[in-house]
């Protein structure tokens, strides 16, 4: 029989990580409620911690047949729930070194792990409607780490697009005039 403690809450836990969590990487937040997202970033980073705990709890404690999940799914959960504690750790160091680059983009990583279990719905129910019929064993393990491997790029892509430096703009500047009076080796 399955202990009901850590579904229970790995649910609440996962829905505050990813629901509330999402309020985070809004920009009117972060700027015009600096306070709010503090408060709300200490409660992430416990439900996310959680999540990922408990999820580590099920994968390893809890018996699934060969269908449901084979050796590649446990080991990448196992990694994935580990990799998610250390990104929020590491989150929380850094805002607190005020490094808040690397504070962002560790959160967008460890947001892109917990976020797995949506796009592998997305995919799962894709795969039946195209398909006829639910992906099951070696093939489902493969489409839930594909799923993961897709909020890995989504959050790269992010990261770079909205939360790098922003580049400087480069001036047009034309050729020089010949009839400058520029010596032509320091052109």
């Amino acid at each position: 029989m399955l202990a009901p403690t850590p579904i229970i809450l790995h649910i609440l836990s996962s829905f505050l990580f990813c629901i509330v969590g999402a309020v985070q990487f809004l920009p009117s937040i972060r700027r015009q409620r600096p306070a709010a997202h503090r408060v709300i970033g200490r409660l992430i980073a416990v439900a996310g911690c959680m999540s990922a705990l408990t999820g580590l709890w099920m994968t390893h404690f809890y018996v699934f047949s060969e269908a449901l999940q084979g050796a590649a799914l446990y080991w990448v959960r196992i990694v994935l729930g580990t990799a998610m504690i250390g990104l929020i750790i590491w989150a929380v160091i850094a805002v607190r070194s005020r490094k808040i680059f690397q504070h962002s983009a560790s959160m967008v990583r460890a947001y892109a792990i917990g976020q797995g279990a949506s796009t592998q719905t997305v995919l799962g129910i894709t795969w039946i409607i195209v398909v006829g019929s639910e992906a099951i064993g070696p093939l489902r393990d493969g489409l839930m780490i594909f799923a993961w491997v897709v909020n890995f790029l989504a959050a790269e892509v992010f990261i770079r697009a909205k939360l790098g430096p922003s580049k400087p703009r480069q001036k047009h500047s034309s050729l020089p005039n010949i009839t400058d009076s520029t010596p032509r080796n320091e052109i």
